[in-house]
């Protein structure tokens, strides 16, 4: 009994993984800002290839769950949208990161 209660405890980091920021799509997204104090939405349209719809969906469900901020101003009467991440974010992309290296460890245990 030991063994299978130890093997659900290995599956764990699997069980774990942030489903909001495993999408591809929005991992991407995440990537960029992560490494950016903001991006705008043009910057992410096309470093990301999504489309425009389907890249505010996704801006949609990370600001819903609170990883990203958006900010809409004006420059010269064009409008702008500003995307930053969180300090949950980070602290999310941080724990998904660990996350998976627990789970590539998984993986490639003998």
């Amino acid at each position: 009994m030991s063994s299978a209660k130890s093997g659900l405890e290995a599956l764990k980091p699997i069980a774990d993984i942030d489903r909001a920021i495993h999408a591809p799509a929005r991992l991407m997204i995440l990537a960029l800002l992560a490494a950016v104090e903001c991006a705008d939405f043009t910057f992410l349209l096309t470093q990301t290839g999504l489309t425009r719809g389907n890249l505010s969906s996704h801006l949609g469900k990370l600001e819903e769950v609170g990883y990203i901020t958006v900010a809409k101003e004006f420059v010269e009467r064009v409008p702008r949208t500003l995307i930053r991440l969180s300090d949950e974010g980070r602290t999310a992309v941080s724990t998904y990161h660990q996350n998976m290296q627990q789970v590539i460890s998984l993986l490639i245990a003998k």
